[in-house]
């Protein structure tokens, strides 16, 4: 029989300390001792009757099963702490990642609304601009002839710069830049070749002699749905040679 120290049986629980004291003492021949004097002596498993032994052994073996239920529970414990931790985290960087995206999301609508709130500002200056640009020349008093060069001087006040060109292209072609010029076969007047010319009476009374009312009306006309703009009606133009 192998000897295994009582020690380690003996502290498996209270039931198996008393067992050993007291198969000890009836071997000796004494009264129980204690359990330290039972250590103390340094009995070993087989100083205790065969009978007993079994009993010391399942006493020794449930501690065994209680220490490693403990340090189960210890770990479980532990990888839930840890498991709780990381869900924490995790919640909390989905939390910041939606706030970063909408800040981002506001930033953008905001800038988006200013860029649009700027855009309008300019395009009404730039309406309000134009039109008291055309209000004050629609206000001159009418000359009795207009150069070439007088003519195009008020058409570059009237016409927008980015538009002054294809304009000037569609008037060159049509008229030479003469407010006064008649077709002989169509009866086309003016500037633009309206036809029939009285239709330049809507942008003033004096569309026969005033070029401005002429490039009022022209650039009305080349701006419509139709053209959208003097560079959308000379991409029509030359395309078509009339527009």
């Amino acid at each position: 029989m192998s000897r295994i120290s009582v020690r380690g049986f003996a502290v498996a629980s209270a039931t198996a300390v008393t067992t050993v004291g007291a198969v000890v003492g009836v071997a000796s021949g004494s009264e129980q001792p204690s359990v330290a004097n039972t250590e103390a002596a340094g009995l070993t498993i087989a100083d205790i009757p065969a009978g007993l032994q079994a009993q010391v052994q399942t006493a020794s073996l449930t501690q065994q099963a209680e220490d490693q239920s403990a340090q189960a529970d210890a770990a479980a414990l532990k990888s839930a702490q840890e498991s709780a931790r990381k869900e924490a985290a995790r919640t909390a960087q989905e939390k910041k990642d939606a706030a970063d995206a909408k800040a981002k999301a506001d930033k953008e609508k905001a800038d988006k609304e200013k860029a649009e709130k700027e855009k309008k500002e300019r395009e009404e200056s730039t309406l309000v601009s134009r039109s008291t640009s055309r209000d004050s020349i629609g206000d001159l008093t009418a000359k009795a002839s207009y150069t070439v060069a007088e003519t195009q001087a008020l058409a570059r006040q009237i016409v927008p710069a980015d538009q002054f060109q294809c304009f000037s292209n569609i008037v060159s072609h049509e008229s030479g830049w003469n407010y006064r010029a008649v077709n002989p076969s169509s009866g086309a007047y003016g500037l633009m070749q309206a036809l029939p010319g009285s239709k330049m009476s809507s942008a003033g009374a004096d569309w026969r002699t005033n070029p401005a009312t002429q490039i009022k009306w022209g650039l009305a006309y080349m701006s419509d749905s139709r053209y959208g703009s003097p560079c959308g009606a000379w991409a029509f133009w030359q395309a078509n040679h009339w527009y």
